[in-house]
């Protein structure tokens, strides 16, 4: 059994010295008194060590991205201004004639591809700084370049053995993609973190309690501490940030959600909470197998506010008559087999 040792040390009667704790610890686990903590299967544990490498050599490869750019701004190239990818197709066949000695901004800049020639001059004016462009820049560049392409190739060999090993749980895959936000990738990468019995967590809200997209409570009597949430897993947490944005840039209630909550309390919260609602729902959908997620709409808010304005305005009228109301709701029918209400995991 694994316990938490922040549960752990805020139980009375623990003992100084190492037998007697591990007897008071026993007796604890008995008692009910500490529940024990998530511990992967074996099988998961491997996926995970692989899902977690990629994510690292993911995080390297942006870093080495980013100090490619770096270098080209120091030498007075603006190219990342122009250029939505630095690193696609237009931006790295720039790099490579730069390295290969090319320093003509006009004969560069006509090496854009597809919606990038639309900005040719921009990418003139962008590319003015080549001349101090020197062979020490080149070198660098040209060494950054080759480790970002090493990286890719590990990342795809490392894709491809984590789409064998997950293969058995096609199924779940599915049904964390179907979510707003969600990609091939954020799925394997959850599914290695959680696993697939969602029974180790006997509700959503504590499994995102697990992950740290919680608030933690730090008030004290009238004091109130800082709104933070709690630590959770990191790569579990780092996946949530990505998915939280890309769902905030969606029509759908997800992307509502994200949306109302960044206009009160910022980005930042916003993300913690639609992470909240997606590990949720998340978990609705693991422990219904053969589920899809099912959207409620953007409007979803705007209606349930309609809802509640005419429920108030009946009750007010019915009361200035002289009654009394009792509301009961009519319970909807079941969803289909193939879809899953996200509004029962919310």
């Amino acid at each position: 059994m694994l316990a938490d040792a922040k549960q752990v040390r805020h139980l009375p009667g623990r003992p100084k010295h190492d037998p007697g704790d591990s007897r008071w610890l026993a007796t604890c686990f008995e008692r009910g008194a500490v529940t024990s903590c998530f511990v992967a299967t074996p099988e998961f544990r491997l996926i995970r060590l692989h899902t977690r490498y990629r994510r690292d050599l993911t995080e390297e490869r942006t870093r080495e991205k980013q100090r490619a750019e770096k270098l080209l701004e120091s030498a007075a190239i603006k190219l990342s201004s122009v250029v939505t990818d630095l690193h696609g197709v237009t931006g790295r066949d720039i790099m490579d004639h730069l390295i290969a000695g090319q320093r003509d901004p006009k004969a560069l800049a006509q090496l854009a591809r597809a919606r990038a020639r639309r900005k040719i001059s921009e990418l003139e004016a962008a590319l003015e700084g080549a001349e101090f462009f020197t062979p020490a820049h080149a070198a660098l560049l040209a060494a950054m370049l080759e480790r970002i392409d090493r990286v890719n190739a590990e990342i795809a060999r490392l894709t491809e053995v984590i789409e064998t090993l997950l293969a058995p749980y096609e199924e779940q895959l599915q049904q964390a993609e179907s979510m707003p936000g969600w990609g091939r990738r954020s799925a394997q990468d959850a599914l290695a973190e959680t696993g697939t019995d969602m029974t180790r967590f006997p509700t959503g809200a504590h499994l995102a309690s697990w992950a740290g997209r919680t608030p933690l409570d730090n008030s004290s009597g009238k004091r109130k501490g800082k709104a933070k949430s709690k630590k959770g897993n990191r790569y579990l947490g780092g996946l949530l940030g990505e998915t939280a944005v890309a769902a905030g840039k969606t029509q759908t209630r997800e992307g509502a959600r994200y949306r109302r909550l960044a206009r009160r309390r910022g980005k930042a919260k916003a993300q913690v909470a639609l992470g909240n609602t997606q590990l949720k729902v998340y978990h609705a959908l693991l422990s219904s197998p053969g589920t899809r997620y099912h959207d409620l709409g953007p409007d979803y808010y705007e209606r349930q506010a309609s809802t509640r304005r005419q429920i108030a305005h009946h009750i007010g009228k019915l009361g200035a008559l002289g009654f009394e109301v009792t509301l009961c709701r009519i319970p909807e029918p079941d969803p289909g087999p193939g879809q899953a209400n996200s509004s029962q995991a919310a």
